[in-house]
């Protein structure tokens, strides 16, 4: 048995960066689910408290910060209210599914390490191109009411799911929220390569 998580996050969720680079580099298989986590905070009773609550926000930037130089990464965020959250998502779920892995990774560098913003679906296709992916399809569907539903769908699933922040993470039904979990997820994909 191989393997596998299932990812939902949100592309204005720095500590989903961090979780996701570390994710691909555990060998596992990710299907990735892209969602609105403004919309699933809303459904479920959640608030953005890193946006409310400025104290908080400071710290986390700090906290940020010491994550991305544990992992080797760089952090010069760029404002991630300007950014279209929504539209990076699409761009993910308009990729081919052996792509999602290469998207995901490109936009978040743009936004969170090279201070991007990426403010329109133009900006998006255009951090894709320049990380040197085919953006044709893409471009020609991240706008489109099927792409739109999915997204949708996604979010719908992840409310559904018990998902109340980003990122969270699944390995079989056992959820797991944060970049700071991730040592849990490794114990549980480890006993799952030992169940199968």
């Amino acid at each position: 048995m191989t393997k596998h998580v299932d990812f939902f996050y949100d592309f204005r969720s720095p500590y989903s960066y961090l979780a996701f680079t570390q994710l691909s580099a555990m060998g596992v298989g990710i299907d990735f689910y892209p969602m609105k986590i403004l919309a699933v905070m809303e459904r479920v009773g959640n608030v953005p408290t890193t946006i409310t609550c400025a104290a908080k926000g400071r710290y986390a930037r700090m906290d940020l910060a010491r994550w991305a130089q544990r992992y080797g990464l760089t952090f010069d965020p760029s404002d991630m209210r300007a950014n279209d959250g929504d539209a990076c998502s699409r761009a993910v779920l308009a990729a081919a599914p052996q792509d999602r892995a290469a998207v995901t990774l490109a936009l978040y560098r743009a936004i969170w390490s090279e201070g991007k913003t990426l403010a329109s679906s133009d900006d998006v296709v255009a951090a894709i191109a320049a990380a040197g992916i085919d953006t044709a399809t893409i471009a020609a569907s991240i706008d489109a009411p099927d792409v739109v539903a999915r997204l949708d769908a996604n979010t719908d699933e992840a409310v559904a799911r018990g998902v109340f922040g980003s990122p969270s993470i699944f390995v079989g039904d056992t959820m797991f929220f944060g970049n700071d979990r991730l040592d849990f997820v490794r114990e549980a994909l480890a006993r799952q390569k030992e169940a199968a």
